[in-house]
């Protein structure tokens, strides 16, 4: 089996927030003509009976795949219930996944944090690109969401090297399977950054006009090979990770690459990378690179 052929994995543990998550993996299955493997990780907990704990695994499983009925009544779903670690079993998971989709938190995270601790160590580990889905619903358990409003465009943020590729492949990819999608490049430099790169130090046009070239050589050739994409170049003067996180209060999906640098933070993951999925307004993806 290739790549392209494996399933789109859902992370589920009863929480409202990986219902929702079930939904989009469900719809972007669909999208993607692959097929949807539901994931419900039993803890281990000595004090709870494994017969227990295999019987209310049973109960959430029949639960999503009825959800998913509702939603994607053609989808072909598959369910799995590993006793792990979650962030262990969902890791790997992941080496026979496509993609990889989580909610911001589960059960048992703290109502201050925005993503909880398992999401995030997933995001940072995990073999294949990874979805942290969050919406606008109010933050409480149960809370009634509002009206959404529903957004199209695809943010991917880049930097000016090579890790920008996969971001990029997987960003295209993204756009194409959501008929009218607007794909808007990302780019977020400083004086600063210019200087670390090599550019104009003192100048700040010629340093501007350095970002538009970089966007422009990191997507050469790709407009060509996704002709029914809208692509917007944005070369944006300010901090990477501001940038991203305001671009995803309107964006359907924000793609961000893994890339090395933040494992003085304990993850694999870049301060950008990090702090892009920590305060993201929506859905968020992690694309190793």
């Amino acid at each position: 089996m290739t790549t392209a052929e494996l399933p789109v994995i859902a992370a589920v543990d009863g929480s409202w927030r990986s219902y929702e998550a079930l939904e989009w993996a469900a719809c972007d299955a669909v999208r993607r003509g692959l097929a949807l493997t539901i994931v419900h990780v039993r803890p281990l907990n000595r004090r709870i009976s494994q017969e227990a704990q295999r019987r209310e695994a049973e109960e959430l499983l029949a639960e999503s795949v009825g959800r998913v009925a509702q939603v994607a009544p053609t989808l072909h779903t598959s369910t799995l219930a590993p006793m792990d670690f979650p962030a262990a079993a969902l890791t790997a998971l992941s080496e026979h996944a496509s993609l990889l989709v989580l909610g911001s938190r589960g059960l048992g995270g703290f109502r201050s944090l925005l993503i909880g601790s398992n999401s995030l160590t997933t995001a940072s580990m995990a073999k294949c690109p990874v979805v942290v889905v969050r919406s606008g619903r109010a933050d409480e358990e149960g809370a009634e969401a509002g009206a959404a409003e529903t957004f199209t465009d695809i943010v991917a943020g880049v930097a000016a090297d090579e890790s920008s590729e996969a971001v990029l492949d997987f960003a295209f990819e993204a756009a194409m399977a959501r008929p009218g999608a607007r794909l808007r490049i990302v780019h977020g430099w400083t004086m600063f950054s210019s200087m670390l790169s090599g550019g104009p130090v003192f100048d700040r046009d010629a340093a501007a006009g350095a970002a538009e070239r970089t966007l422009a050589e990191l997507t050469a050739g790709r407009p060509e090979r996704y002709p029914q994409v809208e692509v917007v170049q944005e070369p944006v003067h300010g901090s990477a990770s501001h940038t991203l996180v305001t671009a995803s209060a309107t964006a359907a999906l924000t793609v961000i690459g893994r890339r090395r640098g933040g494992e003085e933070l304990g993850f694999g993951l870049s301060p950008v990378a990090q702090t892009t999925l920590t305060h993201a307004l929506g859905p968020v993806a992690v694309v190793p690179c």
